[in-house]
């Protein structure tokens, strides 16, 4: 691997248990992160404060990948065709604005492609698309026990429930990425 293709895209699309189980199975992505971003609380935000809506961060996900295997516009068809960009602070039963759905760019070139793939998903839904698109802020690293959490929790009912069926849209629509 040349780290030299490696890029970085953050991401939130509700809880980011599911985000980071869907970027799992992508081929090209090497390291998903589940974190914090977008907020304001003095130090490094806790989960706690971050469910309590009040800091106003939202649950994502830092995805690194190699572009030598899979695009950043690719990344982010994925990201728009695997949760639901047009519900505005909540994904199913996930409610707040730590639950929105956001595409953090980390530079002008990914600003760019994140504006024309948000144009190009508008036919695909029946509501409009609410999908923040911010420049990257500080990213937080969540608790040990969010990292790999489907991988680490497959039994417990939210991935039966909720994770599940976003693995099963994911292995539909784009099995020809998966590892």
């Amino acid at each position: 691997m040349n780290t030299n293709n490696l890029q970085i895209a953050t991401v939130g699309g509700g809880c980011f248990w599911c985000t980071e189980a869907v970027f799992q199975e992508v081929k090209g992505v090497e390291q998903v992160i589940s974190g914090y971003s977008g907020g304001n609380v003095p130090g490094k935000p806790t989960y706690r404060e971050i469910c309590s809506g009040l800091t106003g961060h939202a649950e994502v996900i830092q995805i690194t990948f190699d572009t030598n295997v899979i695009s950043y516009e690719d990344i982010l068809v994925i990201f728009m065709t695997t949760h639901d960009p047009t519900t505005l602070n909540r994904q199913g039963a996930d409610r707040g604005t730590q639950y929105r759905s956001v595409i953090f760019y980390h530079d002008e070139k990914q600003k760019e492609i994140a504006e024309v793939v948000l144009k190009e998903m508008i036919p695909y839904y029946n509501n409009p698309i609410v999908t923040e698109l911010s420049e990257a802020p500080t990213f937080y690293e969540a608790e040990k026990e969010h990292q790999d959490f489907y991988e680490n929790n497959p039994d417990y009912g939210y991935c039966s429930f909720v994770i599940d069926p976003k693995l099963a849209k994911l292995r539909k629509l784009h099995s020809d990425k998966l590892k």
